[in-house]
């Protein structure tokens, strides 16, 4: 009777797998067909909703679908329930990034107190809001700060990151620039991990100034003042 019961059950996951394969082939086909300028899909999988299938393109770009690729929506799905946006939830967990395979020999640290805690920033100087941030950021204490360069504002940050890269104490002339709107001192190095830092941000989507990421992989675009950053560093170092 046991032997029945398991062969029933593993007949019934293979049919149920096959279905749901048949599924997807089905999805991937008729969009293909329907809509030749969407990117490949990556993957399609269930949502809580029956019938309404995700679909994920350029890595981290969310679509839904019904289960014969009819139609296409984008937005955001909302669980009113438990007041989720199911969607950002998703999408954040694509974006979150490996904090141990994080760059860092292309960015210098900033430590206070024991540096025990660890987060990283991508910042541009003549980011407005980055220079806010370092403000609120100068108030921590014991924590590590690994920050990646990333002047996306045009060639005047380049210039500034290049400067700060090139000075002999990389943090200190840096919240010199930020804080006292000090420049550094004119010097001449190897720029290369700067392109790097940019072609890494590329790569993972990090569209703004500043973006902070923390131990978890989680990450918080924009300025967020002291206490929300000391609110995240608790809930990534317990």
């Amino acid at each position: 009777m046991k032997n029945t019961l398991h062969w029933t059950t593993g007949l019934l996951a293979a049919l149920l797998a096959l279905g749901a394969g048949a599924q997807e082939a089905t999805i991937r086909k008729n969009l293909a067909e329907r809509l030749p300028q969407l990117p490949a899909i990556n993957e399609v999988s269930k949502t809580p909703i029956p019938g309404l299938f995700e679909i994920r393109v350029n890595d981290n770009d969310i679509y839904y679908t019904d289960a014969e690729g009819n139609y296409l929506i984008q937005g955001s799905l909302i669980d009113v329930r438990q007041r989720r946006n199911l969607t950002e939830e998703r999408v954040e967990k694509l974006l979150a990034i490996d904090f141990s395979s994080l760059p860092l020999k292309d960015a210098f640290t900033v430590v206070r107190g024991n540096g025990q805690r660890k987060m990283a920033i991508f910042s541009d100087p003549n980011c407005g809001y980055c220079k806010r941030i370092e403000r609120d950021l100068a108030r921590l204490d014991n924590v590590t700060i690994h920050v990646f360069l990333y002047p996306v504002l045009g060639p005047g940050s380049t210039e500034k990151s290049r400067l700060v890269w090139c000075s002999r104490d990389r943090a200190k002339a840096w919240l010199d620039l930020m804080l006292k709107e000090q420049m550094p001192t004119a010097a001449a190095c190897d720029t290369a991990p700067i392109a790097r830092n940019l072609a890494f941000g590329q790569k993972h989507k990090i569209q703004g100034t500043p973006t902070l990421l923390f131990a978890d992989g989680s990450r918080v675009p924009g300025a967020v003042d002291a206490g929300q950053i000391e609110k995240q560093l608790a809930a990534t170092t317990r």
